[in-house]
């Protein structure tokens, strides 16, 4: 474990408040390692809600690109594309799977799964990035619409 980079972190954040008629250091900062990775991560901002068969699922479905701070990326420009993750009666998904992120969220608005079923979950993936699961959601049969045959 090097303390290095940690000691100059806390001397120059002690020594930001210290000088006369100076500003208190008001923003963080990270401390990281150099040689690393810096993987982005996928979060659903808009969570997949209940649904009907082969209608749109509303609110559209958004999916957050986030760098390892929690913070927005609004430079990550790599698609992102959802799929069924738990498929409970093989439904199909359709729509567009896989979109382009604006300010670093790509929208979902057209997406639809054609069976009923309880427990679906779906699945963000992105090159360079750590992928999400949704929350489990239904997809419900119509109120009084007949059984698919």
């Amino acid at each position: 474990m090097k303390l290095a980079p940690l000691a100059v972190a806390l001397v120059a954040l002690a020594a930001a408040g210290c000088f006369p008629g100076t500003e208190p250091l008001t923003r963080g900062f990270a401390i990281g390692t150099t040689g690393g990775t810096a993987t982005e991560v996928l979060v659903f901002r808009v969570q997949p809600s209940t649904a009907t068969p082969g209608n749109v699922i509303t609110p559209a479905i958004q999916v957050q690109v986030q760098d390892t701070l929690g913070n927005v990326d609004t430079s990550f420009t790599a698609s992102v594309t959802v799929a069924i993750g738990t498929n409970p009666v093989g439904g199909r998904l359709s729509g567009t799977t896989s979109v382009t992120p604006v300010n670093g969220v790509a929208l979902f608005g057209d997406l639809s799964i054609d069976r009923a079923g309880t427990g679906y979950t779906l699945s963000a993936t992105a090159p360079g990035a750590t992928g999400a699961t949704s929350a489990s959601f239904d997809v419900s049969a119509a109120t009084g619409s007949a059984p698919a045959r």
